[in-house]
């Protein structure tokens, strides 16, 4: 049995998850949160990997300072902290401050350990507002530090018109490192004073909160959105083809007889035709030899089915055909092959109209404007 888990002890009934305890002090390559890994009043959280079956050993999931009942720490998982969007936010914060401060000669490196004791926060705070704070400059004990601090954000809270028990933030948190307080308080800040600062959009992170019980320890885990959803031009594209099958059944025929128009154009000149769009593409037939006709592609017999005798057969032609347009850019949304094989009307008709929307709207100036069709 591995060393680090010589004394193990399930977690008492309130704790969810299959994690384990156990009393040894923390390796310090391996601490999270960072804490002294000497230390005996810590307690380990473990929880054994899938792809260690096998062995008798287990992954460090987190440690947390063990508190008095009642006490209840937060911590991001790690997982979280490796995050591009969520280490790209701290990046622009940090640009920001370094850039506000600059006249000053002031340098941030790291929002835990440069933040806490108030004394850039309330450089920062003076230079945004242009309103100097009755405060020592500098403050060299916890106790200096902390009402320093308890003043910056008394003042900050005014400027940005909230009440302290409306912000996520406090005096403690921001005193105790807290990262993720740090960054709402920031964020507010650059939100007020400099709204054109760009925060990458929809960052989102893995929230652990630890109780201490008189029963032992209680963890609960939710995702946290830091920032915005994104904007509308960031978003996926609306599903035209959903929304036209909201429509009249009139307006679909309209558009379904103009593809048809625009396929047997195409289709003539192999002396073929099509009169049902929902149910003479199923074998993928017709679909092959009409990108063949307008993507300038020659497939060889042998790599496709040109008379289908089962749906497997049909099912080998459409996936070949949907393969081609993916590779000439033409899906913007995933099809599923056996959707068509199946005759379903949306799909097959999504397919057709990327053909139509790339090459009959470049041919003529009088036909469908581009876009969703009309």
């Amino acid at each position: 049995m591995h060393p680090q888990c010589a004394e193990r002890r399930k977690l008492p009934a309130e704790a969810s998850g299959p994690e384990e305890v156990s009393r040894q002090p923390a390796p310090a390559a391996h601490a999270w949160p960072p804490g002294d890994p000497g230390d005996r009043n810590l307690l380990f959280i473990w929880k054994p990997r899938p792809q260690d079956h096998h062995l008798s050993c287990c992954s460090l999931l987190f440690l947390v300072r063990r508190e008095q009942p009642g006490a209840k720490k937060k911590y991001l998982t790690p997982a979280s902290r490796r995050d591009p969007k969520f280490e790209e936010l701290q990046k622009v914060l940090v640009e920001w401050v370094n850039a506000t401060l600059l006249p000053e000669h002031i340098v941030v490196r790291s929002l835990e350990e440069d933040m806490f004791d108030g004394l850039i926060l309330h450089h920062l705070f003076q230079k945004l507002a242009s309103h100097k704070l009755e405060v020592e400059e500098i403050a060299l004990t916890a106790a200096s530090q902390k009402r320093k601090l308890a003043v910056v954000l008394e003042a900050t809270n005014q400027s940005l018109e909230v009440e302290e028990h409306q912000v996520p933030w406090s005096v403690e948190t921001i005193f105790n490192k807290d990262l993720l307080s740090t960054l709402y308080l920031l964020m507010a800040l650059a939100k007020h004073f400099q709204p054109s600062l760009p925060l990458p959009k929809n960052v989102q992170v893995e929230v652990i909160t630890v109780e201490s019980t008189k029963n032992g320890l209680k963890s609960e885990k939710w995702i946290e959105q830091l920032t915005q959803h994104n904007t509308d031009e960031d978003q996926p594209p609306k599903d035209i083809f959903d929304e036209l099958f909201k429509l009249d059944p009139e307006k679909v025929n309209t558009v379904k007889e103009a593809i048809v128009t625009f396929v047997n154009e195409k289709l003539d000149r192999l002396g073929l035709s099509v009169q049902s769009l929902d149910t003479q593409f199923a074998d993928g037939v017709l679909l092959l030899l009409l990108i063949g006709q307008l993507e300038g592609f020659f497939l060889h017999l042998k790599e496709f089915y040109l008379t289908p005798s089962n749906p497997a057969e049909m099912l080998h032609n459409v996936t070949l055909a949907l393969e081609l347009l993916k590779d000439e850019g033409l899906l913007n949304y995933p099809i599923n092959p056996e959707d068509i094989v199946n005759k379903d009307a949306k799909s097959t008709l999504r397919v057709l109209y990327s053909l139509f929307h790339r090459h009959k709207l470049k041919e003529s100036a009088d036909g469908m404007p581009q876009g969703a069709p009309n």
